[in-house]
């Protein structure tokens, strides 16, 4: 089949496979010309290893720190007539290619929900015959919904402010002009369901569990994502549905540092800049401030991809003895994002920005090919013309008569 993007708003509802593999192998380059780090670790589970943050955080273990890695993700899988989720093709490139570079290692990923108890057990029967004890948990989940193991109710996060309206633009990616937002504020029902979702209940679910089956080392550490974000993005991030389950990440890290007290555990939550992603591009005000942001920090020569921002992390806080830890638990590598002539020119722009001036003032075509690149488009030197198929992922052949 010759695969084409089929976008809808922000949902892509194809994925190229040959797209995807190279954008896994780039990243896997890109980790291996990274200086190595000032402290190894040895098993480390990712729960949310096929995309974004979480899937570069597991090249990143595997590559830099000779880790072995257990994924978790939720992705679908490819038919003979139906290409399978982005993630689903990035995972499989994945393992495929660290394997080659480290043969002996360990590398398996568990496809199914990581909300679910069954997901759980698999992870933990898996560990115990494979891997030993974890010395890292990655936390890095995106998802609208979660069903309740216990209860079987099923949550539903929203992208709504809290208390008031909010007005204001955002980015129409199809058609690459400004668009009016107007959302009414979250119900309590509404903010609850979101912490539900995007809160650190779950994150504590399995850090306990990890726990009371051996599978945590002493002295291991787990870290959760979260973006804050400054004034442009707080009506509808930190300050809204989003902002309210993220504060309740990082009581959660507080939590689990009490909870695992006795075999001396750590919990941090990683604090990453704005990327293009799926999710980011869901979120009201989102697209059009990553694309003027992008602009701005590629003006000033401090544009960091995924891989490259999470390699940064690893060296200079999460494995580093010299990290800096905000309130306890936060470590942040949001600082080249949120510097004030960043933040301010940024904002300066968003205030005179027009249909006629937005080629100007913001990346467009960056986003554009970041938001394709996602699926495994606008990659250089991938034949998208190619009859592939959807199940390996490799070209098909055919015989010359």
């Amino acid at each position: 089949m010759i695969v084409r993007p089929k976008i809808r708003n922000f949902i892509c509802t194809t994925a190229h496979p040959v797209g995807c593999r190279k954008q896994v192998a780039e990243q896997i380059e890109q980790a291996k010309s990274a200086l190595p780090m000032k402290k190894s670790v040895h098993n480390v589970l990712i729960i949310g290893c096929s995309t974004g943050y979480g899937l570069a955080s597991r090249i990143a273990a595997s590559i830099t720190c000779d880790a072995a890695t257990l994924g978790v993700m939720f992705e679908k899988p490819a038919t003979e007539v139906r290409c399978g989720s982005a993630g689903w093709y990035n995972n499989m490139a994945a393992e495929a290619l660290l394997k080659a570079e480290h043969p002996d290692q360990q590398i398996h990923t568990i496809n199914a929900d990581a909300f679910s108890q069954e997901t759980k057990d698999q992870v933990i029967d898996l560990a115990t015959q494979n891997y030993g004890k974890f010395d890292l948990v990655i936390y890095s989940l995106a998802a609208p919904r979660r069903k309740d193991p216990v209860t079987g109710e099923i949550w539903q996060s929203v992208l709504k402010p809290i208390g008031e309206p909010f007005e204001g633009i955002t980015l129409d990616t199809d058609n690459e002009v400004l668009k009016s937002v107007s959302i009414e504020p979250a119900t309590n029902d509404e903010i609850e369901q979101t912490v539900k979702v995007m809160g650190g209940e779950d994150w504590a679910d399995w850090m306990s569990q990890l726990h009371a089956a051996d599978l945590l080392a002493v002295g291991c550490e787990t870290v959760a994502y979260h973006y804050v974000g400054r004034e442009l993005t707080w009506p509808i991030y930190g300050q809204a549905t989003i902002g309210r389950a993220k504060a309740h990440l990082e009581d959660t890290a507080h939590a689990i540092n009490k909870q695992l007290a006795d075999i001396d555990a750590k919990a941090f939550i990683g604090v990453l800049k704005a990327v293009v992603t799926q999710s980011s591009s869901a979120i009201p005000i989102m697209p059009l401030y990553i694309a003027m942001l992008y602009d701005v920090m590629k003006e000033e020569g401090s544009h960091e991809s995924p891989i490259e921002q999470i390699l940064r992390f690893f060296d200079e806080q999460l494995l580093s003895p010299d990290r800096r830890v905000e309130g306890g638990v936060r470590m942040r590598v949001d600082d080249l994002e949120m510097a004030d002539s960043v933040q301010n020119e940024v904002a300066r722009r968003w205030q005179v920005v027009t249909d006629d001036s937005l080629p100007e003032l913001a990346d467009l075509r960056g986003y554009r090919e970041d938001f394709l690149k996602l699926f495994g488009f606008a990659c250089a030197d991938v034949d998208y013309d190619q009859d592939i198929d959807l199940l390996t992922g490799r070209a098909h052949t055919r015989a010359l008569l």
